[in-house]
């Protein structure tokens, strides 16, 4: 039953001479820590001791005392990991909720002759232990590591599985386990996210079904959904390997129904988990080991616009786009039309005519949908019964039907969805996705008639409106201006003054101009605690608005008449920029002898931030440094190539290399960056240009 169609991840090629500095930078040794090793067994009389470990007959994983690296905290778990891969990698944690803080030494894990595994200390005190539901003295067991990475308890005499960690995950779902969607008597099974990157302890994000409906998946932030997966159709493909394909799959056995990994052939060969991250995003990772990294072959939510309920009621996320945006369904308006252009879509979108219902409504098709929430599931319906059941009554607003070839769930292969209320958290996608049916107050016989005029209409008033509109609005650009102080400078914008400057950078666009005094608010009047970072033409200061939207402003030196040569070629080219391992500018503010670009604020801050540093480099493992390399390439590659407007940066380092929450890098600072012409291979500059 397919969640979601994702793109194939491609790995690109890139020349490795753009990013050379950055990889010296970046790159490091590692070693792995040697362990004494044991086999892979817990017998009665032989606990485990801090030091030791049991291992996986195939070698594959490893069990034994662990304290997550780089923690600032003296705490100990027991936990599971892959042995035979340089990046510790811990899939399972035992006493996450209880970690040993002292004498780790007294500590160890044993099998009892009560049937259980206990985690304790020579004290007497118990960290964790298994509560397995038969605890009979005679019985005689053994804690056996197999080669799934399954921690299994069990009867020596007739191999009954007494207990096993695969009936209890933290974060992680390994190839070979079930996570339980539904049950009559059992609870629902969820991952739960570490609490920090270094803290195994349980997170605020889980991972698991609708507990209304099995057929679609949630990742919870506390009680509140923070993503929904697309609804269950036959599978979620979630990512491809060589020429195979990996898949999730709903199942369905006894009273149990369960979620689990639809493998390739030889899929043993591979190491692939899907976790859920202490930051609320899913990810499918497969372990590439001619680079060492694990590598995502599929991740959601993917941006901002992926949250559950971000483009608000009857508003969807465009996948489509280069950067997904929201935009409202045909026939509907944003309810708050300047909030919607200042990216606020939190109030969604509202029909543009509202029409008493009539048997002669029709539907609208929207291909390449995640359907909304909040649906209700009519069983046993064909295509054209599910229609009629949407179309008979007035209350419901859209439908969405799938023939289940693949599953059968309590006898019924269809899948027939309606709405009866508003229509929240919609995405549209390039590849996969469905059909989703949504009620129109249009007659379908007139429906190539609405179409020409919604066509021709626009086109007139449009025309109409640009005569009355352009005298009105040159005036009205003078007077902003004149209000706003630094005359020469804008009207040198305004009307494309290319002497002293780079042609192709002062065509005009259309771009926000913020409130001088709302900024000095939002930085604390430009305080020095609110400072970022400082460069040759200004600082850059953290911005808080009222509604909590943090904002990064460039201050440019007052009097600086290159700065003003900067200020005017970073807006012109950084707003024609559109890739996410670039930075985004939100917009610009002229005041008087004041200049200042706003930008998109990346907590993490710059590069250099961490890697001139001696405690903070190391934050920076080799996965997030590979991280981070692959992404600036992105974006030189889409400077150099891929753009509109081809160009250089003219002053890369790792100062203007900026890390958003999750340590992707995104290029700033285009201030000396030049433009080329499609056939031009060199430029030559009349000054320095960059940082000594």
């Amino acid at each position: 039953m397919i969640l979601q169609a994702s793109r194939r991840p491609r790995m690109p090629m890139y020349s490795p001479l753009p990013v050379y500095a950055i990889l010296l930078l970046l790159s490091w040794p590692f070693s792995s820590v040697p362990i004494c090793s044991s086999d892979n067994r817990l017998v009665a009389g032989k606990p485990l001791s801090p030091g030791s470990v049991l291992v996986s007959q195939d070698g594959v994983f490893a069990l034994g005392f662990f304290s997550p690296y780089n923690s600032t905290k003296n705490h100990h778990y027991v936990g599971i990991w892959y042995n035979d891969i340089p990046e510790r990698t811990v899939v399972w944690v035992s006493n996450r909720a209880a970690p040993i803080t002292t004498n780790l030494s007294s500590a160890n894990l044993a099998v009892t002759g009560s049937s259980d595994i206990v985690l304790s200390d020579n004290n007497g005190r118990v960290f964790w232990t298994t509560y397995n539901s038969i605890n009979i003295n005679s019985i005689s067991v053994e804690a056996v590591l197999d080669n799934t990475g399954n921690f299994i308890l069990r009867s020596l005499t007739d191999s009954t599985i007494l207990w096993q960690s695969f009936d209890h995950p933290t974060d992680t779902l390994l190839p070979g386990m079930n996570l339980r969607l539904s049950h009559n008597t059992l609870p629902l099974q969820h991952l739960v996210s570490w609490k920090g990157l270094h803290d195994p302890s349980p997170g605020e994000f889980s991972y698991g079904a609708d507990p209304s409906s099995l057929l679609q998946c949630f990742v919870w932030n506390g009680s509140r959904p923070h993503r929904r997966s697309p609804v269950w159709t036959n599978y979620l493909y979630v990512g491809g390997f060589n020429e195979s394909t990996i898949y999730m799959a709903l199942h369905h056995a006894g009273d149990e129904v369960y979620m689990s990994f639809i493998m390739p052939i030889g899929y043993f060969v591979l190491l692939v988990r899907m976790e859920i991250d202490y930051l609320g995003k899913v990810n499918l990772l497969i372990w590439e080991s001619n680079m060492s990294a694990w590598r995502a072959l599929y991740a959601e939510p993917q941006h901002e616009c992926n949250m559950y309920g971000y483009c608000g009621l009857y508003g969807y996320c465009d996948n489509t786009e280069v950067v997904p945006v929201c935009k409202c369904l045909e026939g509907f308006e944003p309810r708050d039309g300047e909030g919607w252009i200042a990216d606020g879509f939190s109030h969604g979108c509202r029909q543009k005519e509202v029409q008493r219902c009539t048997h002669g409504d029709g539907f609208l098709v929207f291909p390449g949908m995640k359907v909304p929430d909040k649906f209700i599931h009519v069983p046993s319906r064909s295509f054209d019964e599910c229609t009629e059941e949407c179309r008979s009554n007035c209350s419901c607003v859209a439908y969405a039907y799938s023939k289940m070839s693949n599953m059968d769930i309590d006898g019924d292969d269809t899948r027939c969805l309606v709405w009866m209320g508003d229509l929240i958290d919609m995405e549209n996608h390039t590849q996969g996705g469905e059909n989703l049916y949504v009620r129109t107050k249009r007659l379908q016989g007139n429906m190539r008639k609405i179409k020409i005029l919604e066509i021709v209409l626009p086109v007139v008033s449009s025309f109409l409106i640009l005569i009355c509109v352009v005298p009105i609005w040159i005036y009205g650009s003078r007077v902003l201006t004149g209000n706003q102080g630094s005359m020469v400078v804008w009207e040198r914008m305004m009307r494309r003054d290319t002497e002293n400057y780079n042609e192709v950078a002062d065509s005009y666009t259309e771009f926000p101009i913020l409130n001088f005094m709302a900024l000095v608010a939002a930085t604390n009047n430009f305080s020095e605690s609110n400072i970022l970072g400082k460069g040759g033409f200004g600082n850059v200061y953290k911005g808080t608005f009222e509604d909590g939207k943090e904002i990064a402003v460039k201050r440019l030196r007052v009097g600086s008449v290159q700065g003003a040569v900067e200020f005017k070629n970073e807006i012109a080219l950084t707003s024609r920029l559109q890739h996410r391992n670039l930075v985004k500018l939100m917009g610009c503010s002229i005041y008087e002898d004041e200049k200042l670009l706003i930008y998109e604020y990346l907590p993490n801050r710059s590069l250099d931030y961490f890697i001139f540093n001696d405690t903070r480099k190391s934050l920076l493992n080799w996965p997030t440094r590979f991280k981070i390399i692959i992404g600036v390439a992105r974006g030189l590659l889409y400077l150099h190539q891929d753009s509109r407007l081809v160009m250089i940066h003219s002053d890369l380092k790792a100062g203007n290399i900026l890390l958003d929450a999750e340590m992707n890098p995104k290029i700033s600072d285009f201030g000396t960056a030049r433009v080329f012409g499609v056939n031009e291979h060199e430029q030559r500059t009349n000054q320095v240009v960059g940082t000594l």
